[in-house]
């Protein structure tokens, strides 16, 4: 009687033990049961924060929690990408990333991650295209007549970006590596700053993201040449692409999507994906996006891991042609 007393007890025991771990692990039924924090690595009111809330508001919808952005601006979204690494891999806290996080770790020493071993991806969300744009007193108004005065004038004009080693930078001089030809590179610190110097003429043309140059060229400060996006966009009809117009097969874009840290399982990971892909579909999140020049996208988790890898191997090429990598 004692010996079926103490079996009983252990079963018992069994059984608790694994209806605890049913109920509080991450990967139970009931996730999410608190508020999902979603870093942002830039600062308010910008383009990447602005489609982070476009979404995020969608996700709290279809995730039954809120899902709270959480700006945590500087070292180009690095110091957001940082603190992912440090944070439970229990799908609560996530970062909306942008492409740097593929191109960080090229152009900078130490950057504190690794982008293929301290991340889970959840899902590619959107992308933004980028424009080749000139000061409106450049005499080319097409990419073939730019590059043909660059290397008439070897030397004598000059590209800018938002930094060294940003998309807008490396964009440019892979145009111009693909193009044999030579201009000199001008980084500032931030977009606002290299397109008041772009307007101002002190240099005379960069890449820079679709919804950054809407207004500028809609205004007549800046001119628009093509579009780095395999297509054209609705937001800027007439303006070709650098595929059809200078370098068949050329794309470059300023692409986004989640991540959660490494580890967290893949129940999350696919409950997440779920709600990022019902957000995306959203008629009112694919108005707002479409209006600012933003592609949706979407996804498998399987498909946004596979897509960071291949993006890191070519993106590091690019940074060594350009000369940006690390000392």
């Amino acid at each position: 009687m004692k010996k079926h007393s103490n079996k009983t007890y252990l079963i018992g025991l069994t059984m608790a033990a694994a209806a605890m771990i049913g109920l509080s692990g991450p990967a139970a039924a009931a996730w999410p049961e608190k508020p999902v924090r979603l870093l942002v690595g830039f600062a308010p009111g910008g383009p990447t924060d602005n489609v982070a809330r476009i979404l995020s508001d969608e996700m709290s919808k279809e995730l039954g929690q809120p899902v709270v952005v959480e700006n945590r601006a500087g070292a180009a979204g690095n110091i957001a990408a940082v603190a992912l690494t440090q944070a439970p891999a229990d799908g609560y806290t996530l970062l909306y990333n942008t492409s740097s996080i593929i191109i960080a770790p090229w152009v900078y020493e130490s950057v504190g991650f690794d982008p293929l071993k301290d991340f889970a991806p959840v899902g590619l969300t959107a992308a933004v295209p980028l424009v080749l744009v000139t000061n409106p007193a450049v005499a080319a108004d097409n990419p073939k007549a730019l590059i043909d005065l660059v290397k008439a004038k070897p030397g004598e004009l000059n590209y800018a970006s938002s930094g060294t080693g940003a998309i807008e930078h490396l964009t440019a001089a892979h145009i111009l590596s693909l193009s044999s030809a030579e201009a000199t590179h001008i980084p500032y610190k931030g977009t606002a700053p290299a397109q008041v110097d772009l307007i101002s003429g002190a240099t005379q043309f960069t890449t820079t993201t679709l919804n950054t140059a809407i207004a500028p060229v809609e205004a007549g400060k800046l001119k628009a040449l093509a579009i780095t996006s395999r297509t054209r966009s609705p937001v800027m009809p007439d303006v070709p692409t650098i595929d059809e117009s200078l370098i068949p097969g050329f794309e470059s874009l300023a692409w986004q999507g989640i991540v959660a840290p490494a580890g967290t399982p893949e129940t999350v990971l696919e409950r997440l994906n779920a709600a990022v892909n019902a957000a995306l579909k959203s008629d009112s999140v694919q108005a707002r996006l479409e209006k600012q020049g933003t592609l949706t996208l979407g996804g498998s988790v399987a498909e946004y891991r596979d897509y960071i890898a291949s993006e890191y191997d070519r993106w590091g090429g690019v940074v060594k042609e350009a000369g940006a990598a690390a000392k």
